[in-house]
């Protein structure tokens, strides 16, 4: 049976331990504020850019020249770019092994297709390296502090990509912040832009042929799309953070309680017997 001092030793491993955990909560919480103000007020712009750039697509179909547009044309989907976004470190429970479960899902539910991966954050680019998986691109240390500069030159290489026909359709898988508790994976189409029905369309009055602005417009719809799945990543990448240290500080005081209890127990039962002896020594020395 261990020894007092084992115990002792057990217990302040675990208190250095959850003081750690307690702080990376503390740090994640922080973090997870200003990330969590960042995707909110970016939500609207990419919501309403995506929408106009639909509608904006569909007039520009009734172009002359539309069939000349490399955004408009409809090709057999053989190959795909995938971008994949994880996170660069662990210790968030099951955040990193949601997304790499969705893209194997991706995967199966697109057998006949040649996926190349674009990779952002290292847990996924690890997990297809060691699987030797189709990396187009990868990109580490971007999500710390993402920036829109950082999101076009992602975007830069699927745009050019598509337009020249070297892929027939671009997707991203992120996890999209909901609450503290709660983050859902998502899989978004990015290109080819799906058209809305004709009685969906919204008629805009365009001062430019719609055919130009779509050529204008589609970069930076992308652009906006891979800057809002950044956000939207490192915001549900802090709060899960912050819920699974947050359960392993109450996890830590647990052990903390339970080994406390064993060692008292011990420390009891020994002043117990040392107690028995010395009644008993007493007894005898009077008879």
């Amino acid at each position: 049976m261990p020894s007092l001092i084992d115990f002792r030793r057990r217990i302040r491993s675990v208190k250095n331990t959850q003081q750690i955990t307690k702080a990376m909560k503390m740090v994640s919480a922080a973090k997870l504020r200003r990330a969590q103000e960042r995707v909110v007020a970016a939500r609207p712009y990419a919501t309403q850019l995506r929408e106009i750039l639909i509608n904006l697509a569909a007039a520009a179909a009734n172009d002359p020249d539309a069939s000349a547009s490399p955004w408009l044309i409809r090709r057999e989907v053989k190959r795909i770019d995938l971008l994949l976004f994880t996170s660069d470190t662990g210790l968030a429970g099951a955040f990193n092994s949601n997304l790499l479960k969705a893209a194997k899902v991706f995967h199966d539910e697109n057998p006949n297709a040649e996926i190349h991966l674009i990779a952002v954050g290292r847990k996924g680019r690890d997990y297809y390296r060691r699987r030797n998986g189709r990396i187009l691109a990868e990109y580490i240390n971007v999500l710390n502090k993402p920036t829109y500069q950082e999101a076009a030159d992602i975007a830069k290489e699927s745009i050019r990509r598509y337009k020249d026909g070297e892929t027939d359709a671009v997707y991203v898988l992120n996890n999209e912040f909901k609450t503290v508790m709660s983050q859902k994976v998502t899989v978004a189409q990015l290109l080819p832009v799906e058209l809305p029905q004709q009685q969906e369309v919204k008629d805009y009055i365009y001062e430019q042929p719609p055919l130009d602005m779509l050529e204008s417009l589609m970069p930076r719809y992308v652009e906006v799309a891979v800057f809002k799945a950044m956000l939207e990543t490192i915001a549900s990448y802090q709060a899960a953070r912050m819920t699974a240290m947050d359960t392993a500080s109450s996890n830590a005081k647990e052990v903390i309680d339970t080994l406390t209890l064993q060692m008292n127990r011990i420390r009891q039962a020994a002043i117990t017997k040392e107690i028995i002896e010395v009644v008993s020594g007493a007894a005898s020395a009077a008879e």
